[in-house]
């Protein structure tokens, strides 16, 4: 029904309906814009970002589609016929005209007039008497009756504006959230002679809301259980694990034989820690031991897992183990593992006395060789994975280096596909950017830039020594 105005002020004029009609435009062109944004996005709806993207989407859709209605009801001016229109047969009760209704009271007469839409919202008889405002508030949960009655005193007595919700209990049962918007109708006098409101059943949109947050807060516990998770599985590897950016100081007595740097490229989408690592380590005879390896996994029990991996490194590198040697007492550890794991590594160890690198892998890249601005992969047969089989033994192979070479050691998941033929090809065609290098931290920082897109599923690492003396 239309709202009514005081004796002194006249009605305002209704909207264009050229203007309205662009409005309905421009909102039904939004509404099927986020539609297939939506569609477009959906995944499998599993984790909770998808449940709070889908949620959010769904709320947008529902208040568009309200807005829609609302501008066609402008558009179409206000229904013809008695106060209290039959329900359109077309209207089904999640339509936005069955969820908005119109109610007037008269203070003079204590008569009220309701849309047959109110009675519906409401759940009563349409046959029956329309409530008055002293009645109102039993249809009203009782937490909520102090506001409905301070909103209606308001309105009546100061001549506020009624903008606000509460919620109704149905006779069947049924709790509805309404929002009542109102004015007072003033006399000649400036007294208030009556009052009208529209109500609208916004449930659907309440509950869509609170979906939304609860989804929303849904992610915000995923994300703190993953970076606790994260934090908990970084320490053991922090704890024993080298920097992983920048040059590597090794507590050498005199000269260094070779200058070292290393990096990690994390993962773009998975914040658990990754099973990779790198290390190098100065023995007591001048020599130096090179390894980079990973096992397959992730989290806190891989982590874990690493950092045991690698102290056993340490102390048979210590032990003066020769590379081959040390991979065949590796494998023998993890197939002892209370929990089965597949790992690989590539060992290295360079004497200076003779510039001789000592080096075995075990399912693991080869290392690369660059000289003079070209790089070759080193040859040598490839051992199984560490943990594949119990039996395995792994060969030795040596090389003479030079002083200006770079050995560059890396992981298999520098490429978002894995290719290894893929990743040699294109750190075998860094050779010519290698070759003005003055550090290995200039080769490594060109790795970095060549492999460090965001398309990563999985960490990887890479760690560059140059041949100084």
């Amino acid at each position: 029904m239309p709202s009514p105005v005081s004796a002194d002020r006249p009605a305002a004029q209704p909207p264009g309906r050229g203007s309205v009609e662009a409005l309905i435009r421009q909102t039904r062109r939004l509404k099927g814009d986020v539609d297939a944004v939506r569609r477009d996005t959906r995944g499998d709806g599993a984790g909770p970002e998808e449940r709070w993207q889908r949620a959010l989407y769904d709320l947008a859709l529902r208040q568009l589609n309200d807005i829609d209605a609302h501008l066609a009801q402008l558009r179409d001016g206000p229904p013809p016929g008695p106060a209290r229109p039959a329900p359109p047969p077309d209207a089904p009760d999640g339509s936005l005209l069955a969820r908005v209704g119109s109610a007037e009271w008269n203070l003079l007469t204590d008569e009220a007039t309701w849309s047959a839409e109110l009675y519906r919202i409401l759940g009563l008889d349409p046959a029956g008497p329309a409530p008055t405002l002293d009645e109102l508030p039993g249809l009203v949960l009782p937490e909520d009756r102090p506001k409905l009655t301070e909103m209606v005193t308001a309105c009546l007595i100061d001549a506020k504006p009624i903008d606000g919700e509460f919620r109704v209990v149905r006779p069947d049962g049924a709790v509805r959230t309404v929002h009542m918007m109102g004015e007072p109708v003033l006399g000649a006098d400036g007294g208030t002679t009556s009052m009208w409101a529209v109500l609208r059943d916004v449930s659907e949109l309440r509950r869509s809301q609170r979906t939304v947050t609860e989804s929303r807060d849904s992610l915000h516990r995923h994300r703190r259980t993953e970076q606790a998770e994260h934090r908990t599985a970084a320490e053991p590897r922090d704890a024993v694990l080298p920097p992983w950016h920048g040059s590597l100081r090794l507590p050498h007595q005199g000269p260094a034989a070779l200058d070292l740097a290393a990096h990690r490229l994390p993962a773009a989408t998975s914040t658990l820690i990754g099973a990779d690592w790198h290390d190098a380590l100065e023995l007591a005879d001048g020599q130096t031991q090179l390894t980079v390896g990973g096992l397959t996994g992730q989290g806190v029990a891989v982590a874990s897992g690493t950092a045991m991996l690698l102290g056993a490194v340490r102390g048979m590198a210590m032990a003066g183990t020769r590379p081959g040697r040390l991979l065949t007492l590796l494998n023998r550890l993890l197939d002892t593992a209370a929990q089965p794991v597949l790992g690989s590594a590539v060992c290295c160890r360079y004497l200076p006395s003779t510039r001789t690198l000592l080096w075995a892998r075990a399912g693991h890249p080869a290392p690369l060789l660059y000289r003079d601005g070209t790089g070759r992969l080193l040859d040598a047969p490839d051992g199984t994975p560490l943990g594949a089989s119990s039996g395995a033994r792994y060969e030795e192979s040596a090389v003479t280096l030079r002083p200006g070479d770079v050995l560059l050691l890396h992981t298999g998941a520098l490429l978002p596909e894995h290719d290894g033929t893929a990743t040699v090809h294109r750190l075998l065609g860094l050779g010519p950017r290698f070759g003005p290098a003055q550090t290995a931290a200039d080769c490594v920082r060109t790795v970095a830039e060549e492999f460090g897109g965001p398309a990563r599923e999985d960490d990887a690492c890479v760690l560059a020594a140059k041949v100084t003396t």
